[in-house]
C-alpha cells in the first residue's frame, strides 16, 4: 500500500464517487443492484479515465514532458479528457483519429474547444491510431519536443493504478454499509479499468469477482489484456501477480464498436427511468445490457455493483 501511495499522482478528480443504491432498477430486474457513480468524478464531464489520468499525467510531468499524444475514434471520451488533462498542465496534445475528419461535435468539438490538434488516419481500422501515434511521436521528437505518447484509453500499468486505488475507495465505501457484493461489473473496453480492479480484487480479497462486458474487443483477447495489465500495475507497485482469470463477458457488442445496440439502448433507457442514471449507449449501457441478461438467466446472484463510467458526450453524437 506504501508503495502505490508514493506513485507520483496529479489530483484531477473528486473522490470517493458515491456508490449508491438502485432500489427501483432492482425492483424490475429482481437483482439487489448498487451503482458505483464514476460518472461524476468531477473533471471535464467526469467519467473512469479521469482516475487513470492522474498518474499518468503526473509520470509525463515527471519525464518533463511537453506533449501529450494520445488519440482513438473522433468520439472518445479517453482522447479528450487526455487532452484537457494535458491542457491544465500547460502540456500541448495531440489526439489522432481513425478514419476521415468528421464535424466537430461532441468529444470532438470539447478536444478542439481547448486546443488540441486533431489528426485523422484516412483508415477505418482502429488499429492505425497506434501506428500513427507511433509516427508523430517520432514526428515532434524530431522538431525538440519532449512528447508522452499513450496508447488508446490508456491502459497501461501507470494508467491501471487509478482503479487499483478505487479498489481502496470502494472497500470503504463497501465495509461502511456492511455490504458484500457477489459481482462488480462494469464495460470493458481497451481494458485498463478491469485491469486495475482485477489486480485490487486480487491484494484486497474484497469477495467480489470482476466481471466485464466485452464492448470492443474479442473476449479471449480482453482476458489476456486484463490480465498482463493487471500483472505490470500489481508488479509496479509490489503486489503479488493476481491469481485467477480475468472474467469477460461477450455477447453485447451490437452492430460493432462505437455504435449503439437494441439491447444496449434498453438497458440504458430502464436505468434512466428508475434512477434518474443515464448510461452512454458505447460502454454503460451495453454492459448493463450484460448485466440484465445474466440476471433474466439466473446466472447472477446479488447484491452487485455495476460501475457506471460515464461519456456523457456521447449521449448526443452515437448512432
Amino acid at each position: 500500500m506504501t508503495a502505490l501511495l508514493a506513485q507520483p499522482r496529479i489530483r484531477l478528480g473528486t473522490f470517493p464517487t458515491p456508490l449508491q443504491a438502485a432500489p427501483r432498477l432492482s425492483d424490475a430486474v429482481g437483482l439487489e443492484v448498487w451503482l458505483k457513480r464514476d460518472d461524476l468524478t468531477g473533471f471535464g464531464l467526469g467519467g473512469n479515465k479521469v482516475r487513470g489520468l492522474e498518474f499518468l499525467l503526473a509520470d509525463a510531468r515527471r519525464r518533463g514532458c511537453d506533449h501529450l499524444v494520445t488519440g482513438g475514434g473522433p468520439g472518445s471520451n479517453w482522447a479528450m479528457l487526455a487532452a484537457l488533462g494535458a491542457r491544465t498542465l500547460g502540456m500541448e496534445s495531440l489526439l489522432v483519429c481513425y478514419g476521415d475528419p468528421v464535424p466537430p461535435v461532441g468529444n470532438m468539438a470539447l478536444a478542439t474547444m481547448i486546443g488540441a490538434e486533431v489528426r485523422f488516419t484516412g483508415d477505418p481500422d482502429r488499429t492505425t491510431v497506434d501506428s500513427t501515434i507511433e509516427a508523430c511521436t517520432a514526428e515532434l521528437r524530431g522538431a525538440g519536443r519532449t512528447p508522452y505518447p499513450l496508447g488508446r484509453g490508456g491502459a497501461t500499468a501507470v494508467g491501471a493504478l487509478g482503479y487499483l486505488s478505487a479498489s481502496l475507495e470502494l472497500t470503504a465505501e463497501l465495509a461502511e454499509r456492511a455490504l458484500a457484493p457477489a459481482q462488480l461489473w462494469l464495460a470493458t473496453g481497451s481494458c485498463g479499468t478491469q485491469a486495475g480492479l482485477f489486480a485490487g480484487a486480487g491484494w484486497l480479497r474484497p469477495g467480489y469477482e470482476v466481471v466485464g462486458v466485452s464492448v470492443s474487443r474479442p473476449v479471449a483477447e480482453c482476458v489476456m489484456r486484463v490480465g498482463d495489465v493487471a500483472a505490470a500495475a500489481a508488479e509496479l507497485v509490489g503486489l503479488p501477480r493476481p491469481s485467477g482469470t480475468p472474467t469477460v463477458r461477450g455477447g453485447h457488442l451490437g452492430p460493432g464498436y462505437g455504435k449503439r445496440s437494441p439491447d444496449g439502448d434498453a438497458a440504458a433507457d430502464l436505468v434512466a427511468r428508475t434512477e434518474g442514471v443515464f448510461l452512454d449507449p458505447i460502454f454503460g449501457a451495453k454492459a448493463m445490457a450484460g448485466l440484465l441478461a445474466a440476471a433474466r438467466a439466473g446466472d447472477v446472484t446479488g447484491p452487485v455493483v455495476f460501475l457506471v463510467t460515464g461519456g456523457a458526450p456521447t449521449l448526443f453524437t452515437t448512432p
